[in-house]
């Protein structure tokens, strides 16, 4: 492994990919040294391994949902925590070597989420080329200056970085998308409260029933907190054996969100807690006025008062 001294940061690479993009915007100075990861199993690797501090990977897109490469890592790797979150509308561009033209153009490559995303500009625009996938975008573009394709589907971050001309930006099918990127750490310090928290932990079933679910969905729905994102995986175990990814308002050190996971983990098999920190959006957390704190603080002191 060739990343560097424990203590970097790495990335989902090669450079120019829209994680480095969204580095770049997250911690300029680590940015700079950034070491860029093959792929998302090798920067999760080696964050575990402790040959670097941590490392900066994509999570979800708003048009594709969930990267399963990243969602999959963290729920049967050994366990890494989120630290932070930031988000990046994604801008794709038609690139090429110098001297390119459109209708040049008989093989493109990029990654299938970005695929996915211009489908519809590639089958109008070239309709007549092959579309290849490939681990990222960035790749995508290094193959094109390798002469391996005609053009690459990617950020223009790549184009930059690897000497190719944008043929064309601005394709996307569906303009505004954002994609969400984590900084995944080994355990250790949980960020402090700001208000504006999400928590986010992986439940394991004891074991499929009917009601399962609507009894992991209790633990949250009696104690006020609000869920933006509920999934269901397979853990890699056998044939029809899930886990479910939960997200949740709120951070761990709230009575409402700690009763809530201590709740479930008293029905699963296992809770895995992948960190609570701050909303890239910094959108405040509203909280029920039984929910609160203060709440929690009051029927604790009655209950207290009723034994003296």
């Amino acid at each position: 492994m060739s990343e560097g001294d424990a203590g970097e940061v790495g990335y989902l690479g090669p450079a120019g990919t829209f994680t480095e993009a969204a580095l770049r915007r997250l911690d300029p100075v680590a940015a700079e040294t950034a070491w860029a990861a093959p792929n998302v199993p090798a920067a999760l690797e080696a964050v575990r391994d402790g040959s670097i501090e941590a490392a900066l990977v994509p999570f979800e897109n708003s048009v594709e949902g969930s990267v399963s490469a990243t969602l999959d890592e963290l729920i049967r790797g050994q366990p890494l925590v989120i630290t932070a979150e930031v988000h990046i509308e994604v801008e794709f561009a038609l690139m090429a070597r110098p001297g390119t033209e459109l209708s040049d153009v008989r093989r493109v490559s990029t990654h299938p989420v970005a695929i996915a995303q211009t489908r519809e500009w590639l089958a109008a625009n070239l309709p007549d080329a092959e579309v290849i996938p490939e681990s990222s975008t960035a790749r995508a573009a290094v193959l094109v200056g390798a002469e391996v394709y005609d053009a690459a589907v990617a950020a223009p971050l790549a184009a930059e970085r690897h000497g190719l001309h944008v043929l064309v930006g601005g394709i996307a099918d569906r303009q505004g998308a954002v994609t969400r990127f984590i900084r995944l750490a080994r355990p250790g310090v949980v960020p402090q409260a700001t208000g504006a928290d999400v928590t986010t932990v992986v439940a394991y079933l004891r074991r499929n029933h009917a009601g399962a679910l609507l009894e992991l969905l209790n633990q949250f729905a009696m104690r006020g907190v609000d869920l933006v994102r509920l999934e269901s995986r397979p853990t890699g175990e056998a044939l029809g054996q899930y886990c479910f990814a939960i997200e949740a308002l709120g951070h761990i050190s709230e009575p409402r969100v700690a009763e809530a996971l201590a709740g479930l983990h008293r029905i699963c098999a296992d809770v895995r807690f992948l960190g609570s920190y701050p909303r890239a959006d910094g959108t405040p957390t509203t909280v029920t006025e039984v929910a609160t704190a203060a709440a929690h603080e009051q029927s604790r002191a009655w209950l207290e008062g009723l034994s003296r």
